[in-house]
């Protein structure tokens, strides 16, 4: 049974979809990414099915949920009056995160008479606003623990939560959420990039006798008129496919992550593939290291300011940077991650003949070659 398509893939393919061009079909944009016209069918209803209304949660997810936000708030002091205002704030939640005064109260052993009295004369502006503030920096630090405190402070004011500098530190100092790769030991020219993680097994020999055997990874970015937007994709270097890539308006360690599972997803049997990347934190990441252990794949990388070491993938990405990012300013960053999917599945994948595969697209040449290969993609 074939492994089913990556979300991001699924989601890309519903919003090109939805904002082709007048006289596009939908079996041709079905067909300029290798799936089925019923599977993007079936994609498209299910998307407007997700977002005409979620199906509540169960009981293990809403018990699952007050343990999860219930962590920043059991380090704040005074409890378990930090606690209530966890427990309206999930009360007051819509579907599916709402869960009942009564569950929360029971999972995190509070009464609920207490509560109610409390609910009455509640804490003050002040001490929620600290609690809110405690709650959207534990996120951040749970999804990217290398982010030290001024990133997080970035990411908690992107999810609403805004603070100073000097805030987030004291919030993080007193919960001890320290950034993985420790504190810098100086500053300007002479700080160095952090140690490689793995060895550079590739040593600038970029060649492959089969698909999966090497991967090229790494993240290059553009600007939009509401801001700049990474692209993180994943190369197969035997045939030159693009296997995996992922999208976002952050570049976090979940960017290169989310890449790599997608390839993994699409690819099928990795077992002992090399990936090879720079020496980006996002690449060093714990997150990174435990992807690859968990699908038994080898990490490579090149050295510190040698672009030469990952040319192949630098290749792609000049490619990309003449056929679709510097052709005009983009507005937005969908219309910005539109046009990237759509070039690299339809135009690069499909009708880009290249002379080192006979004149062949990359996928009439793994069709060829190795029809399994294909299959599983």
């Amino acid at each position: 049974m074939p492994k089913p398509y990556p979300k991001e893939f699924r989601d890309d393919v519903v919003r090109v979809a939805r904002n082709r061009e007048p006289g596009v079909t939908l079996e041709q944009i079905a067909t300029d990414f290798g799936v089925h016209p019923i599977t993007l069918s079936k994609w498209m209803r299910r998307a407007d099915t997700d977002e005409g209304g979620a199906e509540p949660a169960t009981a293990s997810e809403q018990e699952n949920e007050v343990l999860r936000r219930a962590a920043a708030y059991l380090s704040q002091a005074n409890l378990p009056k930090m606690m209530y205002p966890l427990v309206r704030e999930l009360a007051a939640a819509a579907a599916p995160h709402r869960v009942p005064v009564a569950v929360t109260c029971r999972v995190l052993k509070l009464a609920r008479q207490p509560y109610y009295r409390w609910l009455a004369s509640p804490v003050t502006d002040t001490e929620l606003a600290e609690a809110y503030r405690a709650n959207a920096l534990f996120d951040a630090h749970r999804n990217d623990p290398e982010f030290g405190h001024r990133f997080l402070a970035d990411e908690a004011r992107a999810a609403g939560e805004a603070m100073a500098e000097r805030t987030a530190w004291k919030i993080c100092r007193d919960n001890r959420w320290w950034s993985a790769f420790g504190k810098r030991r100086g500053r300007g020219k002479n700080v160095k990039v952090g140690p490689p993680v793995h060895d550079d097994r590739v040593k600038r020999d970029f060649n492959a006798s089969g698909p999966n055997q090497l991967w090229l990874t790494d993240i290059t970015e553009h600007a939009t008129g509401e801001g700049k937007l990474y692209l993180c994709a994943v190369k197969d270097v035997y045939s030159g496919r693009i296997v995996g890539y992922s999208i976002d308006a952050r570049m976090k360690s979940g960017l290169a992550v989310r890449a790599l599972e997608s390839a993994v997803a699409r690819r099928g049997q990795v077992a002992g593939c090399v990936v090879h990347s720079d020496r980006g934190s996002q690449f060093r990441s714990r997150k990174s290291v435990v992807v690859l252990a968990r699908h038994n794949m080898i990490g490579s990388m090149g050295r510190v300011g040698a672009a030469g070491d990952n040319a192949a993938m630098e290749s792609f990405f000049a490619l990309l940077q003449k056929n679709v990012l510097d052709r005009r300013a983009w507005a937005t960053r969908q219309e910005l991650r539109i046009a990237i999917v759509t070039w690299i599945e339809r135009t690069y994948h499909r009708r880009r003949r290249q002379r080192r595969l006979a004149r062949l697209t990359l996928v009439e040449y793994e069709t060829i070659m190795t029809p399994l290969a294909a299959l599983a993609a």
